[in-house]
């Protein structure tokens, strides 16, 4: 079997000002580095159009609307102090969602075991009824809406190994059964939810705060944690929130990850969900901001993704 990458050059029009370090540069490094490698096994795609009641059943529909109206036909806007969208952002987070709807659909069609969505805005920081932290759209949590409305699964899983919480995913789900929200992250930090103590309505958050400085060694053995929650909640299908900045050479945070942990915790995910998921699994970017770090990691993480289709 194949892997999907979703992507799509409207990413570059995203434009978030002048030194802000969630930039083009971000996507196009992964890109580039993929094609360089030009696996015969990758399949490449661009998003479909969706349909948008898929939004508003994540956000509330008045917060979609406000986000539409937001997009200057010039310049720039801030949709709060360093979430900002330009004319090409409401094409590019329209796409971005997209993805992971396009990259869901290959793998229940079996077009691809799996599927990587090198899109931007990142989006686990974006709340129902909120935008922060360079996210616009939750897009996996639109994925995840979209797997339980269309195909009426009940167990989905989202594993965000962004050093940042997903405070928006975790807001989204936080009373849903249906889905487990596990993060692990730098703790703490921004945007300062994330304790352990936060476990959701039905037990089904798992968080999992890590200080600064934690090596490589120290952060498998805390995943251990991660993968004894979803062998226990057996999801049908499982989305990654694929941020790469726990590495240790990305300005952003103090976490001290390697590229080749990335494969390592993304190969010890994919055995343990295998019995109850066959392998479907769908991964979007999030953040990573040291552009050879970005690079590595996600090839990393696709390597694993790739090795388990054998």
């Amino acid at each position: 079997m194949k892997t999907g990458i979703i992507t799509t050059d409207t990413y570059s029009n995203h434009n978030t000002g002048l030194g802000h370090p969630e930039n083009a540069d971000r996507v196009s490094v992964v890109i580039e580095n993929l094609k360089i490698i030009r696996n015969k096994n990758f399949v490449w795609k661009k998003p479909n159009k969706f349909d948008a009641k898929y939004l508003k059943i994540t956000h509330n529909s008045s917060y979609v609307s406000e986000v539409e109206k937001s997009f200057p036909k010039k310049g720039l806007f801030f949709l709060d102090g360093d979430t900002i969208v330009s004319p090409g952002s409401k094409e590019a987070s329209s796409d971005a969602v997209g993805s992971i709807i396009t990259a869901i659909e290959g793998v229940q069609n079996k077009e691809f075991q799996n599927a990587f969505c090198a899109v931007r805005p990142p989006g686990h920081h974006a709340e129902k009824n909120k935008a922060m932290g360079f996210c616009i759209y939750n897009n996996v949590a639109v994925g995840a809406n979209y797997l339980l409305e269309k195909y009426k699964l009940n167990k989905i899983a989202i594993i965000d190994f962004d050093v940042h919480h997903g405070n928006g995913t975790q807001d989204i789900f936080y009373d849903n059964e249906k889905v487990l929200y596990i993060s692990t992250h730098q703790y703490p930090f921004y945007p300062g939810t994330g304790g352990n103590n936060e476990k959701g309505k039905y037990n089904n958050v798992l968080n999992i705060p890590l200080p600064a400085g934690t090596n490589s060694e120290e952060y498998l053995n805390a995943y251990e944690h991660v993968l004894n929650k979803l062998k226990e909640f057996k999801p049908e299908f499982v989305l990654f929130s694929a941020g790469f900045d726990a590495h240790k050479n990305d300005p952003l945070a103090q976490l001290h990850l390697r590229s080749e942990d990335f494969y390592e915790l993304t190969k010890r995910t994919l055995i343990s969900v295998e019995s109850s998921c066959n392998g479907n699994v769908v991964s979007i970017l999030e953040g990573g901001y040291d552009l050879n770090a970005l690079k590595e990691s996600t090839e990393m993480h696709l390597n694993a993704l790739l090795e388990h289709n054998n």
